[in-house]
């Protein structure tokens, strides 16, 4: 049976928006230090929230009836009910204002900017665009897009696409291993209940994946604090990254980065150990 997909009606949710507040606590950045195995004390009042460390702000906190049987909330909220069972982030772009202070408290406003069907090799594809704005008092302190991207199962049979490959030359490097007890971490510090990142039997029988699937914000933060430990100096001003295929953890991969001619940007991508491209971002500094 052909799958339809009432694109008319999902465009309905375009505008729709959302508001959370949240003070910035330093408990959640030195547990993200910690998962990330960095030697670090809480930060104090008034220092900076380091880039893609917001994530651990503004969550999503929803009752246990309210959730899916994959763990995501169930359809029809502030997201567009997409009646298809895969969901991914496929990638954001940042803007860093003055940034986000610990101890301060901050309003996020969130709003529905897009939502397009397109087609596929493998199916329908659903993408869906969600636009951040953080302030408080003293103005904008950073916005942000969202790429979401919903997907139909893998068929069975179905050969996997032709891997784009990822770029020969970089100038810093780093190897990544990740396994059941950080990806849940991670999941538990975004309050991220998507069962493809900790449970494996849901993962592979269910979704027919390899293993765990790695975070795509997780794999960004990691690609920015590659950036950092070769430039601790560094400010980033923007910040883009695009998913361009899943990461799992079912084997290591390499974080690689160098800055580029210009000076004022450093491109940065995750690669597979096949030398196949996970993750392309790019970083531009102050």
């Amino acid at each position: 049976m052909k799958l339809e997909i009432d694109i008319a009606n999902l465009r309905k949710w375009i505008g729709k928006t959302e508001s959370a507040t949240d003070q910035i606590a330093p408990t959640p950045i030195a547990a993200l230090a910690a998962t990330l195995d960095i030697q670090a004390a809480p930060p104090p009042p008034g220092a900076p929230v380091p880039p893609l460390w917001h994530w651990l702000y503004f969550l999503e906190i929803r009752r246990q009836s309210a959730l899916g049987e994959d763990g995501h909330a169930k359809l029809g909220g502030f997201l567009p009910p997409v009646p298809l069972p895969r969901r991914m982030w496929a990638g954001g772009r940042l803007e860093f204002h003055a940034g986000l202070k610990v101890g301060e408290t901050y309003k996020r406003m969130s709003r529905i900017a897009d939502v397009q069907l397109k087609q596929g090799r493998t199916g329908h594809l659903v993408f869906v665009t969600v636009h951040h704005e953080i302030t408080n008092e003293k103005g904008i302190a950073l916005a942000e897009e969202q790429d979401l991207v919903y997907r139909e199962n893998a068929k069975p049979g179905e050969r996997s696409l032709k891997p784009e490959p990822a770029p020969k030359e970089s100038a810093w490097e780093r190897p990544v291993h990740t396994d059941d007890v950080l990806l849940f971490r991670y999941s538990a510090l975004t309050f991220n209940a998507h069962r493809i990142h900790y449970d494996r039997r849901f993962a592979t029988e269910t979704e027919g994946y390899p293993g765990l699937v790695v975070h795509g914000p997780f794999i960004a933060t990691l690609l920015v604090e590659l950036l950092r430990r070769h430039m601790p100096a560094a400010k980033i001003r923007r910040f883009a990254f695009r998913s361009v295929s899943p990461l799992f953890d079912v084997a290591p991969f390499v974080l690689r980065g160098k800055p580029e001619t210009d000076g004022k940007s450093v491109s940065l991508w995750a690669e597979r150990p096949d030398e196949a491209l996970t993750m392309t971002a790019t970083a531009t500094l102050c």
